[in-house]
């Protein structure tokens, strides 16, 4: 009989290191850092906006991001640093418009402006992306656009996390650091400055740090959603609605949501689900607990 080579456990144990070290760590490192920038940023805008209905999604931040992503492909610009910076500019115009637009309106309260506001821009966003679909090539650009739209991290390596991690970083340090503050943040302008903030600046600074985080990571994760609107809600059941302990609440549960969420995507099924249907399921299997259950008040 023939003989034919076999691999030496040493060749199995170097494929196995590989594998871990240039597939799997990024990956994990990646989905860990989305779910901390999308649940900080979810909990920024919720007490900056005095709304717990808010999240990137809901404000037109994540179409916005995608949307520019998408445009700077289709435009050849393909370097990440350049989606990144495209995805950042149109996450910021649609925070800006959906603000504006809810300031605005004439009719009913804040919460319900602002919520009405968020669906007109991500409405938007998401018809302007359908067109950058429409003329995008069908074999170079459209899937990576499509990728995109379903969110996920199949592609995430090295360089790419590199390439956003610095922005994400600073986004959650300084959301981070200004847990203390948003509780004063969240309170109508003439008390917020009473109490000695200045309501205007610092709400815009937490606002861009927010945005810039979520636009770094959608740039190569696309959109995932649901993640920034639940986890908040979460770390307010578990340690209360001041700042100064449900944002660190909420950047530990979103990094672990999303490893639960991406491993769950990667291992479920035969072929790796998008992450962003796996997030939307899960999210809306515990939701409605989370809303039945009394919110603790203590700080």
């Amino acid at each position: 009989l023939p003989s034919f080579p076999t691999r030496r456990s040493s060749d199995l144990d170097e494929l196995a290191r590989t594998i871990l070290l240039t597939v799997r760590l990024p990956r994990v490192l990646a989905a860990a850092l989305l779910g901390a920038v999308l649940a900080a940023s979810g909990n920024a805008f919720q007490m900056v906006f005095s709304n717990p209905l808010v999240e990137p999604g809901f404000l037109g931040v994540s179409q916005g991001a995608a949307f520019g992503a998408a445009l700077a492909m289709v435009l050849g610009l393909r370097h990440d640093l350049a989606v990144s910076v495209s995805a950042f500019v149109f996450a910021l115009a649609g925070l800006g418009a959906s603000s504006a637009l809810a300031r605005r309106f004439r009719f009913g309260g804040w919460v319900l402006r602002l919520v009405l506001s968020g669906i007109v821009v991500s409405a938007f966003f998401s018809a302007a992306l359908g067109w950058v679909k429409y003329a995008a090539d069908p074999l170079r650009e459209l899937p990576d656009i499509a990728y995109w739209t379903l969110g996920g991290l199949s592609g995430m390596g090295w360089k790419r996390l590199a390439s956003v991690a610095p922005v994400a970083l600073v986004s959650l340090a300084v959301l981070r650091a200004a847990g203390w503050r948003l509780s004063i943040l969240s309170l109508e302008d003439a008390a917020s400055f009473s109490l000695g903030a200045r309501p205007g600046r610092e709400r815009a600074l937490i606002l861009a740090a927010a945005v810039a985080g979520v636009a770094a990571m959608t740039a190569v994760s696309g959109i995932v959603s649901w993640a920034g609107l639940i986890v908040p809600h979460a770390a307010g059941l578990l340690a209360g609605a001041d700042g100064r302990k449900s944002m660190p609440a909420s950047i530990a549960l979103g990094a672990a949501f999303l490893l639960a969420c991406a491993t769950a995507s990667r291992t479920r099924l035969p072929g790796e689900l998008p992450l962003g249907v796996t997030t939307a399921f899960l999210a809306d299997a515990g939701f409605p607990g989370l809303l039945l259950r009394p919110r603790r008040t203590g700080v």
